[in-house]
């Protein structure tokens, strides 16, 4: 589901919501109904425009664990971009690239998906913005995550860590850097497969509606494969309880 106001996307309309589900045939009303409410019921007010479509997926889904998650309680937004600094850092994003991204930052807000970032160039590889999709996790599966961990049972929550999750677990991702366009929503993440997906409580400021989305990869890795199986691959979130 796609949702904008002032038309369609390629046409000028501002975005206003966009979300999936993977869903057994008998269950498409279901999903359709879901995503047509949570279209018309977003904060960032009332679209004119709005496209469901569904397709069958004839590709075998993989099932990948959910990455570990580490909430960060930051006193400011400066404070918070810091510290995704350096987290980026940690997670083997050279300071090259994150001086070079923070330059290029604000003609990224309003891209219409995520940008891949080179490490070795300091440059965007695809700067068309990429859609991540085919991916989902099972309600009952994530609310006995959620409970065992004991985070927000919320459906931001789950949709960015699956979408997390699906990012960084190919061989060409370092790590994803991300906070949403949503003017009353600040917070954002870091996220690799070496520090899992950090959660920090300031990002942005209340009522900024410049979001950001970026993949940090390596370039000599096959990143046609990797854009391949972040629009393609179909992927379940699945959590197990360590024994």
């Amino acid at each position: 589901m796609r949702a904008a106001k002032g038309g369609a996307h390629e046409q000028g309309g501002k975005h206003i919501s966009g979300g999936e589900q993977i869903s057994t045939f008998e269950g498409i009303t279901h999903a359709v109904n879901f995503l047509l409410e949570k279209g018309l019921t977003h904060s960032k007010g009332s679209p004119d425009f709005m496209q469901i479509q569904f397709e069958c997926i004839h590709d075998s889904v993989r099932l990948l664990k959910p990455l570990d998650v580490q909430s960060h309680q930051i006193e400011s937004v400066e404070k918070g971009q810091a510290l995704a600094r350096q987290l980026l850092r940690q997670a083997g994003v050279p300071k090259s690239s994150i001086e070079t991204l923070d330059q290029l930052l604000p003609s990224y807000s309003r891209q219409g998906g995520a940008v891949l970032f080179d490490i070795h160039s300091d440059r965007p590889i695809d700067e068309r913005g990429i859609r991540v999709s085919r991916m989902d996790w099972q309600p009952d599966n994530y609310e006995q995550w959620a409970a065992y961990h004991g985070v927000p049972r919320n459906l931001r929550m789950k949709e960015a860590l699956v979408l997390a999750t699906k990012v960084t677990s190919h061989p060409a991702a370092v790590a994803e850097l991300c906070w949403s366009d949503d003017p009353d929503y600040i917070t954002g993440y870091v996220a690799s497969k070496r520090l899992g997906y950090q959660r920090i409580n300031k990002l942005k400021k209340f009522g900024d509606e410049q979001g950001c989305r970026i993949f940090f990869v390596n370039g000599r890795e096959d990143i046609e494969s990797y854009i391949h199986y972040l629009k393609k691959q179909p992927i379940f979130i699945r959590w197990e309880e360590a024994e």
